[in-house]
């Protein structure tokens, strides 16, 4: 039986408990696409509502698994950078007024508030005249110190970091515990080793488009890093976590392959007055189902043991904030697919955990460097959406004009089809879900299957994959191009038939993979912090 969550006061352990339970947000930074439906309690009291959603946390645990190298049924057909690219783009695009993690660094929000644009400000901060740190030479980026272990990866390169200065260190001892921080656009960049080094590949294809455009401005070089990032978030990342039927309606140019003045993109429900804004509905929850992808660890590379993502021992963990071993160098291939491998072999293509309403066991878990009150992420995902006074999934489904998942439909475990992994209707859970599902439980539960072809040297292997559905794709897929419309320096406003430059393409693609394989094909290096 599973062990019960304490009560405790409303509003303790998570930013955002402050915030008016009216909020009629719906402009400016964070506002809301259904701002007249009703908020979703789960009791009479706050406290009845804390704990059936203590409940429902506590039923999205999944039971505990180590880090495997090996095939596993939990496995999407989706390689795990995405998994990593779209935390990478969650922290381009906001900052969480609710997070923990910037609480005691930042308390009034000011220094990492990110515009809601794809205009990569994570990496390049507030640029090269104002913080110069992260530059060599004002054009190009300043990385850090080599890194090894991968023989597919011998350029690179960890992120430049400096020591933290504490003034309350009393002798040496206490200043060899210090961690060395990355000096970067976001430090979240930095919590954990894989979102670390493709801050670092980012960093790196910068300096690749600058050293193949010498006569550029470090400005026309941003423009054109940026718009190739926008361009995989369209064109990839969306196509690969939206099922089609869905991103079909909002963007018909990607699914047909045509262009945007051909075929328009439809935004149906994200409009904005004056300028777009961040949807609550997005940041806290639709975009909060990567946290479902999540392996209970990673291989990085040849040489180095599949790693935990939480140890006590920061030697066996994928952990961040740090400086972590020079030999941990990532093989990319572990985590997409530069080129095929043996599908059983242990350095093959890692690929994402699927979609659905089940979190790997560490992270319900999280150590007290990463959350505590409560240190379960599921739960906090949960409070988080209902303080912020967001709708249930059912009535966001029938604003959408959809026929709402019965409740029998609502199914809360591991979507892999084997019958060993139980699943458990909502309202088994708790009877105060009937017809009144937590948004972002909702948008996991509606995910729709598809196949997905793998290449690996046996062959292509198929394999059952869930990729967003009407709920949650359309609020993901509206919110990604209403961003990028609404953006006078998106490359759909200044110049929307752009495509990629063509010697970074692979047989007429772009995409995360191709940007990777770009930074890999010649050494992008600048200066060694």
């Amino acid at each position: 039986m599973k062990k019960s969550i304490p009560a405790r006061p409303h509003g303790v352990g998570l930013r955002g408990g402050s915030l008016s339970r009216n909020s009629p947000l719906f402009e400016g930074p964070f506002g809301r696409i259904f701002r007249a439906l009703p908020p979703a309690d789960f009791g009479d009291t706050d406290q009845q509502s804390e704990d059936a959603l203590n409940a429902l946390a506590l039923s999205m645990i999944a039971d505990p698994d180590n880090p495997k190298d090996g095939p596993d049924p939990e496995e999407s057909g989706i390689p795990s950078i995405y998994t990593y690219f779209g935390q990478f783009i969650d922290h381009d695009l906001t900052f969480d007024p609710a997070s923990s993690l910037q609480k005691q660094n930042d308390p009034d929000a000011l220094e990492d508030f990110r515009t809601p644009r794809f205009d990569l400000d994570n990496v390049y901060g507030r640029g090269p005249d104002d913080q110069p740190y992260f530059y060599a030479d004002g054009r190009t980026f300043l990385l850090g110190k080599p890194l090894s272990g991968a023989a597919a990866n011998p350029t690179a390169r960890d992120l430049p970091r400096s020591w933290d200065q504490d003034p309350l260190a009393r002798d040496l001892l206490q200043r060899d515990r210090l961690k060395r921080r990355a000096i970067i656009g976001d430090p979240r960049n930095d919590e954990n080793v894989i979102v670390s080094q493709l801050q670092g590949i980012f960093h790196r294809f910068h300096n690749k488009v600058s050293a193949d455009h010498p006569n550029w401005p470090f400005t026309r070089v941003q423009r054109e890093v940026r718009f190739h990032y926008q361009w995989i978030v369209l064109n990839d990342f969306l196509p690969t976590i939206v099922a089609e039927e869905v991103l079909s309606l909002v963007v018909p140019h990607v699914v047909k392959r045509t262009h945007v003045r051909l075929d328009r993109p439809v935004l149906e429900f994200f409009k904005w007055k004056n300028g777009a804004f961040m949807p609550l509905e997005f940041s806290a929850a639709a975009y909060r189902f990567g946290h479902s992808m999540v392996r209970p660890g990673y291989r990085l590379s040849e040489t180095v043991p599949a790693l935990a993502i939480f140890a006590t021992n920061p030697n066996i963990a994928l952990t961040g904030f740090r400086e972590f071993p020079d030999n941990w160098a990532i093989d990319w291939n572990l985590f997409t697919t530069l080129e095929p491998r043996d599908p059983d072999d242990a350095t093959r293509t890692q690929l994402a955990y699927k979609i659905d309403t089940s979190l790997v066991n560490p992270l319900g878990h999280l150590p007290p460097s990463v959350a505590i009150n409560p240190n379960i992420l599921a739960l906090r995902n949960l409070l988080r959406g209902w303080r912020l006074r967001l709708p249930s999934g059912q009535d966001v489904a029938r604003a959408m004009g959809l026929v709402p998942l019965k409740d029998a439909k609502i199914l809360i475990g591991k979507f892999t089809g084997d019958p060993a992994d139980k699943l458990v209707p909502i309202v088994k859970v708790h009877p105060v879900f009937a017809g009144n599902c937590p948004v972002w439980t909702y948008i996991l539960a509606e995910t729709l299957e598809t196949e997905v072809v793998v290449k690996t040297t046996k062959g292509d292997k198929k394999i059952k994959t869930r990729q967003l559905g009407h709920v949650g794709g359309r609020i993901v897929a509206e919110t990604f191009v209403g961003l990028l419309l609404g953006d006078s320096s998106s490359y759909l406003s200044q110049d929307p038939l752009w495509t990629p430059d063509p010697k970074y393409q692979n047989a007429g693609n772009f995409g995360i993979t191709d940007l990777v394989r770009a930074v890999l094909s010649g050494d992008s290096s600048a200066s060694t912090c």
